[in-house]
């Protein structure tokens, strides 16, 4: 695939994480793909620091934002797909720094019919302050190193920092939705028109991100597994507010319950009712 990709970026006042990932994507290998920050209704630091990366990247940035009205996370990823240009859209966390092969990885795996679900590392409480607060970059972090904080506690596995070519072993749960995460996973834009993006019925906490992938799979696109390939670095934070999850899970036993693929407040429904905010 040689069509400009779209790194979707949530975030939520969070800036220091948030410069530690727009760090790692201005040092990719692969070029072609442009910045999408879905904020989530952060105050001016965050804009600020948006504004100061724009001028130091080559990699176009747009930030999309909206008034902070609670835990709207689909809602927000919905007016960035909206502001996006790329064919295909890769949804990341604003706390989880890529490393430089990321994007290039992504492109790799992309392929018509098919989502990729990459994984993570957990970085614990103590490596994550000193990451932020010294400026550290475990991004380039090699072997010995990954090695070393393994031992010390520091991250939580190995395996996902690793690199191996898994060839068909990617498709064996082409079917399953559970267990993937929208923290790291790309799906073709098509695709996304196709379900009608995320469904902003969920608001709070959870369970939105297993909802697409419920529907996706429903409509006949199929999971690759992005392990060994696509791992992102996952910096510590509080635990969110759970109070949400009992109504999101039943929102989520009654879409796989269903029969329908479209989200029942998607794309569509943002596009009808406003223009997305953003610079």
């Amino acid at each position: 695939m040689t069509d400009l990709i779209s790194v979707i970026v949530a975030t939520y006042n969070r800036p220091d994480a948030l410069d530690a990932v727009l760090r790692g994507l201005s040092r990719q290998t692969d070029r072609s793909f442009e910045i999408v920050v879905a904020d989530d209704g952060s105050g001016p630091e965050t804009a600020q620091l948006i504004k100061r990366w724009t001028g130091a990247t080559d990699v176009p940035i747009t930030h999309v934002w909206h008034e902070d009205r609670g835990f709207r996370l689909a809602e927000i990823r919905n007016r960035a797909i909206l502001r996006s240009r790329g064919a295909y859209c890769i949804f990341l966390d604003g706390d989880c720094i890529p490393r430089a092969s990321f994007v290039a990885a992504h492109r790799r795996l992309a392929e018509p019919g098919w989502f990729v679900a990459g994984n993570r590392v957990l970085l614990s409480r103590p490596l994550t302050e000193r990451v932020l607060a010294e400026g550290l970059e475990p991004e380039n972090w090699g072997l010995a190193e990954i090695l070393r904080q393994r031992c010390a506690g520091g991250i939580n596995r190995i395996a996902a920092l690793l690199t191996f070519p898994l060839g068909g072993l990617r498709r064996i749960n082409a079917r399953r939705w559970q267990g993937a995460r929208g923290g790291n996973l790309a799906i073709f834009r098509s695709d996304l028109d196709r379900v009608d993006g995320f469904d902003a019925a969920f608001s709070g906490w959870g369970r939105e991100d297993s909802d697409i992938i419920v529907r996706l799979v429903r409509c006949g696109i199929r999971r690759k597994d992005g392990r060994f390939a696509t791992g992102v670095l996952h910096l510590w934070h509080k635990e969110n507010d759970r109070s949400s999850l009992e109504d999101n899970q039943s929102r989520l036993d009654e879409a796989i319950a269903a029969t329908r693929t479209r989200a029942l407040h998607g794309l569509s429904s943002v596009a009808a009712s406003s223009h997305p905010v953003g610079t």
